[in-house]
C-alpha cells in the first residue's frame, strides 16, 4: 500500500508541476547534470584527497579568512558625512506591522523553500561553486552563502525602511545603487558610519544583531562542516565601530587616470588608504592596468601598484568593454552560455511544452543582459534564434526535424494565437529604446551628465544632440537610432511648461496642435514658443493667451474655440514638465510593451483563452496550440511535405487522416465527446475544425467552479486522442475503444483532483460533478 500511494503522489506532483516553471521541472529538466563532487583540492599549495580532510581543509581556510587580523586601521571619525533628520531615525525604529511582513513574505520567491526559521534564523551555509572548469585551487571557488529564511524575511523589512531615505546620505553619484539592491544590501550598506550619518541607537542595535551573531557552516559534497563565527569586520565587542567587509560587494571597479607614472603612484596611494580606512584589500592579483591606444611604458607603470598589464577588449560588469561596437565575436560569449545550457538538458526527454518553458525561462533569457546595452548584429540574432527553434522542434539533440509553424508565428503574444516568445531584433530595439526613455526622465543621473558633457544636448534637456563624427563611434550612436518610434510613443506632461514647445510637442491630449490645427500654426508669433509663453497667469484664475500674427477673421472663430476646447483641461502648475509613455495604462516605458509596438502583428481571431487554460499540462496546450493552426504531422501534411504514404485513419481505418478527422468527426473522437455531451445532457453540431471547436466551446451552463474543468476538456480529448492514434502508428496493435474511454476518464479525474476543490474524491463523485448545473 505504501509503494502504491508514493507512486499516486508522484504522478500528482507531475501533473502539477511536470512542464511548469518550477524549481521541480528545473530539478527534473538538470536532473542528469554532472554532480560537481569536490573529490580533492588544494589549499595553499597543499593537496587534500581524504573527504575529512577537504572538509576539514576548507573550514579552517574560511574560518582564517573570516578572522579578525590586529593590523592598524585608520580614524575616519572626523570625516563629515550628510545625516538624516530626526523625524526620519525615528520611522526606522517604529514597531513592526503586519502588512509590511507580509509584503515581504509574498514578495518572496515562491519556489524556493523558506526554510525552518528557529534553527536557520541566522546559520549560513558557504557552499562553494566552480568559476571554471578543471577548479582545482580553493580559489577557484567562489562561495555562496545561503541564508535562512527569517533572516532574509528580517533583513528585507529593514532594506525596505532604509531605501526610503538611503538617498539621504549617500553620494548623487551611487544613486544608481538605491533602488534594486539584493536582500541584504539595503540593511547593510554604510553600517561603518551609522552613527554619524544620525542613525538612532536602536536602528544601529538592530544592524549589529544582524551581522554579529552569524554562524557559518562550509557545505561540502552536500555534508555541513565546522560552525564557527566571523570577527572580521565588525569589533569584537558590541560598540565597537562597525565594518563590514565580508558582505559588501566591491567587485568590478574601474578607475580612470591619465597614462602617467605619477598617476599610477598617486592611485597606489589612494589605494592603501581605503584598504586601512574600510578594511578592504584590494586583489592585485585579479587587478590590471590597461592601456587605451599607444602608451609607453605599460608595464612600469603597473608595477607602481602591482598588478598587471591587460589589453582592450576586455570585460566590465559582464559587458564588453572596448571591443568593435558592431562585431559579432562580441557576443560569442553569450552563444556559448546557451550551448552550454543546452548540453545540460540533452540526456532528458522533454516534451514540447517543457521546452517552450525552457526557453522562456532560460534560453531566451541569457542575451538580455549584454542586449540592454549594446545593439545585436542580424547574423548573430539568426544563429541564436536557430538554437531555440532547433531545441524547440527537435529537443536538445537538435536534428532535422520539421518545424511546423513559422518562428515569426511563434514570437508574438498568446492572445493572437502565438506561444508568446519574442524576437531578438525587435526585443533589442525595444530594449535600447528605454533608454531614450530613461534619459528624457532622469534628472542628475551621473550617466546623463556624461552623455551630455559628451553630445551636448538639445535645448530643453530632453534628449543629447546628434552623435556625429568623432563623438558617434560609441554605444549611444546605436542606442540614438531608436528615437525615432520612442518618441512617436512618448507624451508630455505639463507642468511649469518651461521645456514643452506648445506647437510642435505632444502634450494636449495625442494631438500636436500645429497638426490639428495648421492655420492657426501659420499664423503664430513663434512657432517654437513654449507652454508658458501662452499661458496668461494675469487672467483670473490663469487662462490660454493665444499670440497670433493678425486678429481672427470671422470664419476662423471656429478654429479657435475648438482649439480652447483641447485646451480647456490643461493648466501650468509649479511640477516640473515630465514625459509619460503613451500605451501603458501607468504612463510607465515598459520593455513589453514597447515590443508590441514594434511588432505591430496582425490581429487574428484565435481562441487563446481555451487553448492556454490556466493550470493544463503545458505539453496538452502545446499539441492543442499545434492543432489549432492546423499544423500537427497527419498524414495529409506528410504528404504535403514529400512523403509517399497511403493516407488511411489509424483509429477508424475508414477516412483519410487530417487533423480535423482524427479530433473531431471520427467515429473513435466521437465516441470520447458523447461521454461528455451525455454527462451534461448537452446536444451539439459539431464545427468543421479544431480551431472552430475551441471557438465555440462556451459552456454557459455550467456554473463558475466547473467552468475550468469544461474549458480543460476539449484539450484533454485531443491529447488521449493523438497519444492513441501514434501508438498504433509507431507500435501497432488494435485499438481498444473500451480501455481508450477508461484512459480518458481516469487521466482526466487524476488531473482534476490535483488543481479542482470537489466535495468527493471518488471517480463516481467527480463525474456527478461535472454533470451536475
Amino acid at each position: 500500500m505504501e509503494e502504491v500511494h508514493w507512486r499516486q503522489l508522484s504522478r500528482e506532483i507531475w501533473l502539477r508541476e511536470g512542464d511548469r516553471n518550477t524549481g521541480f521541472f528545473h530539478r527534473m529538466a538538470n536532473a542528469h547534470r554532472r554532480v560537481n563532487n569536490l573529490i580533492k583540492i588544494k589549499i595553499n599549495g597543499v593537496r587534500l584527497t581524504e573527504d575529512q580532510d577537504v572538509r576539514d581543509g576548507i573550514v579552517n581556510a574560511y574560518q582564517h579568512l573570516l578572522s579578525e587580523n590586529s593590523d592598524w586601521k585608520a580614524d575616519i571619525g572626523g570625516l563629515v558625512l550628510k545625516q538624516i533628520s530626526l523625524s526620519e531615525a525615528d520611522a526606522l525604529e517604529l514597531p513592526f506591522t503586519e502588512a509590511e511582513i507580509y509584503a515581504v513574505l509574498m514578495g518572496m520567491n515562491g519556489t524556493r523553500p523558506r526554510n525552518s526559521f528557529i534553527k536557520s534564523l541566522n546559520h549560513t551555509f558557504l557552499v562553494l561553486i566552480p568559476k571554471k572548469g578543471g577548479a582545482e585551487d580553493l580559489g577557484d571557488y567562489r562561495p555562496i552563502s545561503l541564508l535562512g529564511g527569517l533572516y532574509k524575511l528580517l533583513a528585507k523589512v529593514l532594506a525596505n525602511r532604509l531605501k526610503k531615505i538611503i538617498d539621504k546620505v549617500i553620494s548623487p553619484d551611487q544613486n544608481a545603487f538605491i533602488k534594486g539592491r539584493q536582500i541584504l544590501d539595503g540593511s547593510l550598506i554604510a553600517n561603518e558610519v551609522l552613527h554619524k550619518m544620525g542613525f538612532g541607537s536602536k536602528w544601529i542595535g538592530w544592524m549589529w544583531s544582524c551581522i554579529s551573531t552569524i554562524k557559518y557552516s562550509m557545505l561540502v559534497n552536500g555534508v555541513p562542516a565546522g560552525f564557527f563565527s566571523s570577527s572580521k569586520g565588525y569589533g569584537k565587542e558590541e560598540g565597537q565601530p562597525v565594518n563590514i567587509t565580508h558582505l559588501l560587494f566591491a567587485d568590478d571597479t574601474i578607475v580612470f587616470c591619465e597614462a602617467k607614472k605619477e598617476s599610477l603612484l598617486y592611485l597606489s596611494w589612494i589605494l592603501l588608504w581605503f584598504e586601512a580606512a574600510s578594511g578592504l584589500k584590494i586583489n592585485l592579483e585579479k587587478s590590471m592596468v590597461i592601456p587605451v591606444g599607444e602608451v609607453e611604458g605599460a608595464l612600469d607603470m603597473a608595477a607602481e601598484i602591482g598588478c598587471k598589464v591587460g589589453q582592450l577588449p576586455t570585460v566590465y560588469l559582464g559587458l564588453p568593454l572596448g571591443a568593435p561596437n558592431r562585431a559579432s565575436s562580441v557576443w560569442d560569449g553569450v552563444e556559448e552560455k546557451m550551448r552550454r545550457k543546452l548540453a545540460l538538458w540533452k540526456r532528458h526527454f522533454l516534451s514540447k511544452g517543457g521546452r517552450i518553458t525552457l526557453i522562456k525561462s532560460t534560453l531566451a533569457s541569457i542575451p538580455l543582459y549584454q542586449m540592454s546595452l549594446f545593439r545585436m548584429p542580424k547574423s548573430v540574432a539568426r544563429r541564436l534564434e536557430k538554437l531555440q527553434r532547433n531545441f524547440l522542434w527537435g529537443g536538445a539533440n537538435g536534428g532535422n526535424k520539421a518545424h511546423l509553424i513559422k518562428w515569426e508565428v511563434v514570437c508574438t503574444d498568446k492572445k493572437k494565437g502565438r506561444l508568446g516568445l519574442r524576437k531578438l531584433i525587435w526585443l533589442n530595439k525595444a530594449l535600447l529604446g528605454k533608454w531614450i526613455w530613461r534619459f528624457a526622465r532622469a534628472k542628475e543621473e551621473l550617466w546623463k551628465k556624461v552623455l551630455e558633457a559628451k553630445y551636448g544636448k538639445e535645448e530643453f534637456g530632453w534628449r543629447t544632440k546628434k552623435a556625429n563624427g568623432v563623438f558617434g563611434v560609441g554605444v549611444w550612436k546605436e542606442i540614438l537610432k531608436e528615437s525615432t518610434w520612442c518618441w512617436d510613443n512618448m507624451v508630455f506632461k505639463v507642468g511649469k511648461g518651461n521645456k514643452v514647445r506648445f506647437w510642435i510637442d505632444p502634450w494636449c491630449g495625442n494631438n500636436v496642435l500645429s497638426e490639428a490645427f495648421p492655420d492657426l500654426f501659420s499664423m503664430a508669433v513663434q512657432r517654437n514658443a513654449t507652454v508658458e509663453d501662452y499661458w496668461d497667469q494675469n487672467l483670473s484664475q490663469g487662462g490660454w493667451s493665444l499670440r497670433l500674427l493678425r486678429d481672427f477673421n470671422d470664419w476662423e472663430l471656429g478654429l479657435v474655440d475648438n482649439m480652447l476646447v483641447e485646451l480647456r483641461n490643461y493648466r501650468v502648475s509649479m511640477e516640473e514638465d515630465s514625459v509619460f509613455w503613451r500605451g501603458g495604462a501607468d504612463g510607465l516605458f515598459k520593455v513589453k510593451e514597447a515590443y508590441r509596438v514594434l511588432i505591430n502583428a496582425d490581429e487574428a481571431a484565435f481562441p487563446h483563452s481555451n487553448v492556454w487554460v490556466a493550470k493544463v499540462p503545458t505539453k496538452i496546450i502545446f499539441f492543442a496550440w499545434e492543432a489549432t493552426w492546423g499544423k500537427v504531422l497527419t498524414l495529409d501534411r506528410l504528404q504535403r511535405r514529400g512523403w509517399h504514404l497511403p493516407n488511411r485513419c489509424f483509429l477508424c481505418g475508414c477516412e483519410e487522416e487530417t487533423i480535423n478527422h482524427i479530433l473531431i468527426h471520427c467515429t473513435v473522437a466521437k465516441g470520447l465527446w458523447d461521454i461528455i455531451l451525455a454527462l451534461c445532457g448537452v446536444q451539439w453540431v459539431f464545427p468543421n475544425s479544431v480551431k472552430e471547436v475551441l471557438s465555440s466551446w462556451k459552456g454557459s451552463f455550467v456554473g463558475r467552479k466547473r467552468k475550468k474543468v469544461w474549458k480543460s476538456i476539449p484539450l484533454f480529448i485531443f491529447w488521449t486522442i493523438w497519444k492513441e492514434r501514434n501508438r498504433l502508428a509507431f507500435k501497432g496493435g488494435v485499438l481498444a475503444f473500451q480501455k481508450l474511454k477508461t484512459s480518458f476518464v481516469y487521466n482526466f479525474w487524476g488531473w482534476a483532483k490535483v488543481y479542482i476543490d470537489m466535495e468527493s474524491n471518488s471517480l463516481i463523485g467527480f463525474l456527478e460533478w461535472i454533470a451536475s448545473k
